[in-house]
């Protein structure tokens, strides 16, 4: 018997901390970026454009806890509300010290930095009294950064050399190598949601059941349809991984083990979305809120757990 989520999420509830979002960070952003795009070359100009890309980081981590907590307690499974007490002192602790570590290490410490601000979040969710623990290791989140992410960016950037000032002055090959990069980033993407996918709750173990080949070659074809479409394709791209990945995904106990899915309806499901997207830029944003919880409802109400006799994994 399947068990479906609910998101129950309105644009009105999301509006005032989406309204603060919007004002303190995407339009800061926004004129940040016409910045580094004008002619101006002052000697502090670099320093300055550095603090105040690390105050905007800062505080949109602050905004992000407010926009966890409302979209986290609009979660529903079956009759069961997820509820949200995570310590905001904590999340502002893990923040400052997190951000303060990354820039002393030159970076190194950003696998244990996205490691605590991850466990604060879980580990602040709750079903019925009953915490999830997140169980993810910085220390294995910094081999996958170390070796899907830095060493292939390190090693492109040695094999073009020169090319790079011709490549940055073109915009189709621009474009192309911007491409390539995404592609590169296929591993990461599987390996660091696999990495986050490693939580405990009750008895429960929550895991996924994935190979890499299968599961990268699924991304990387989802990734060129998007790409080759010129974006056209992109939910019904992001829906099929979601489908893929969630049927994927198990709850295991000692005695019992819950699967995952996704019922995908793939025209009507692109095209809603494709709906809300077009009146989100439309409004230049105004509309996310709305977009977002509708988008979210139509995908959780479609999203369920049912028994799983077999524990053999899935390809």
């Amino acid at each position: 018997m399947k068990k479906h989520f609910d998101f129950t999420l309105t644009g009105t509830r999301l509006l005032p901390v989406w309204l603060v979002f919007y004002i303190l960070i995407i339009l800061p952003y926004v004129f940040y970026f016409k910045s580094l795009t004008g002619h101006t070359h002052a000697e502090n100009s670099f320093s300055m454009n550095g603090f105040l890309s690390i105050g905007l980081i800062f505080v949109a981590f602050i905004i992000s806890f407010y926009i966890f907590k409302v979209i986290i307690e609009s979660v529903k499974y079956s009759d069961s509300q997820v509820k949200f007490d995570g310590d905001f002192a904590t999340f502002l602790g893990t923040i400052i010290l997190g951000m303060i570590f990354s820039i002393v290490t030159l970076f190194i410490y950003t696998a244990w930095f996205v490691r605590d601000i991850t466990r604060v979040i879980v580990n602040g969710c709750s079903v019925n009294g009953i915490h999830f623990n997140f169980q993810g290791k910085g220390g294995k989140l910094f081999l996958i950064l170390l070796l899907s992410v830095f060493l292939p960016i390190i090693f492109l950037t040695i094999m073009l050399g020169d090319y790079i000032m011709i490549i940055n002055q073109s915009l189709l090959l621009s474009l192309l190598f911007k491409c390539v990069t995404t592609i590169i980033m296929v591993p990461y993407t599987y390996l660091s949601f696999k990495w986050m996918i490693n939580i405990k709750f009750n008895e429960y173990q929550l895991m996924w059941k994935t190979e890499f080949g299968p599961s990268c070659l699924k991304i990387l074809t989802e990734m060129v349809l998007i790409m080759i479409t010129l974006g056209i394709y992109w939910p019904l791209g992001y829906l099929k991984l979601y489908k893929y990945f969630a049927e994927r995904t198990f709850a295991e106990s000692s005695d019992k083990t819950l699967r995952f899915g996704y019922e995908l309806d793939a025209e009507d499901d692109f095209f809603f979305i494709w709906g809300q997207t077009l009146l989100t830029i439309i409004t230049i944003g105004i509309y996310y809120p709305w977009a977002f919880s509708r988008i979210g409802k139509r995908i959780l109400q479609k999203t369920y757990t049912e028994n799983y006799s077999s524990l053999q994994p899935v390809i």
